[in-house]
């Protein structure tokens, strides 16, 4: 866990400002709502298809190492807090009937739970598929029988589809074990892979999903290889993540630079994440009509070309400042 903290760093430059202090405790406010904020993100998948090393990877943790409690109703789905962030990490099915039928009860049973304000305690799925399986019949029964079905009225807005391990897709041939990425051969395939899943699913469903690939990568006696795709990963969870519990990643994801390094380079991943916690702050700060509309303008993300003012503009400066210091790792 990182020792920077966003809240603490915003308070620090909201204290530092010249605002008023009325205006002060309406920020502090706001601050403190974000602060409280947590995020449930269930992983999900078949036996095998990386659930552990992508939760490393990506939380700079080690699952097997971190204190772990198990949910008494369904009793095998495991729970991991990481500061704000709870991990609900399900079994891999795949194993026999009736531990998948057990399973999926739970599993139902979880997406199902409301939180103390009657909402679905459940913000986000992420189901990962084995990339190096030709047969994801398990997987398909697990999105199209399991979730989709116990996700609500916008279902699509709280799943994600990754595959996992692409660097085995074609039984290691065609990649770049040198830069870490794949060669166009190989991307042919994998995007090839996207479609099928994103048609099976929505012919099944009716739900439009569009999966991503990446590779979580690995540490083995010795032996490394970087992740590949998982900023592109992390940038998918954080867009659909509830705008107001957005920041908790920031204290929560991984300080390794080598983590982010290597992605496909459609998108500057690391911009849009940085982005997306600006647009939480701008949004969750606001104290009124005008220093609401001055946040946007000084962000670009109202219209340009009105008076700014200049107190406001400092304290929104040194949010962009805080995003910007805690993401120089990324």
């Amino acid at each position: 866990m990182k020792e920077n903290n966003i809240f603490k760093d915003m308070e620090n430059d909201v204290n530092a400002s010249n605002l008023d202090e009325h205006t002060k405790q309406k920020f502090f406010s706001n601050i403190l709502h974000l602060k409280n904020k947590k995020i449930n993100l269930m992983i999900t998948g078949a036996t095998g298809c990386g659930k552990s090393s992508t939760i490393n990877a990506m939380f700079n943790t080690d699952v097997a190492k971190v204190g772990m409690g198990v949910d008494p109703e369904t009793m095998d789905i495991r729970k991991y807090e990481l500061d704000n962030l709870i991990l609900w990490d399900s079994p891999g099915l795949g194993d026999g009937k009736e531990k998948d039928i057990q399973h999926s009860k739970g599993i139902i049973s979880k997406l199902n739970e409301l939180d103390e304000n009657g909402l679905p305690l459940i913000d986000l799925v992420l189901v990962i598929l084995d990339g190096g399986s030709r047969d994801l019949g398990t997987s398909y029964e697990l999105i199209n029988s399991v979730i989709i079905p116990n996700l609500g009225e916008n279902p699509k807005d709280r799943i994600l589809i990754a595959i996992n391990q692409a660097d085995v897709v074609m039984k290691g041939r065609y990649w770049d074990f040198q830069n870490n990425k794949p060669e166009p051969k190989l991307v042919s395939f994998l995007e090839e892979k996207v479609e099928s899943v994103k048609n099976r699913v929505k012919e099944a469903t009716g739900v439009d999903i569009k999966p991503i690939y990446y590779s979580a990568g690995f540490k083995d006696e010795g032996e490394e290889q970087r992740p590949y795709n998982l900023s592109k990963l992390l940038y998918f969870i954080v867009k659909n993540t509830p705008l107001d519990k957005r920041l908790v990643y920031v204290n929560t994801t991984s300080d390794d630079k080598n983590m982010w390094s290597d992605n496909d380079e459609i998108k500057n991943y690391t911009a849009e994440i940085q982005k997306s916690f600006v647009e939480t702050i701008v949004e969750t700060s606001k104290v009124g009509g005008k220093i609401g509309k001055e946040l946007g303008d000084i962000l670009g993300m109202g219209k340009t070309g009105e008076a700014i003012g200049k107190v406001t503009g400092a304290v929104v400066g040194a949010f962009k400042s805080v995003v910007s210091s805690i993401f120089s790792w990324f």
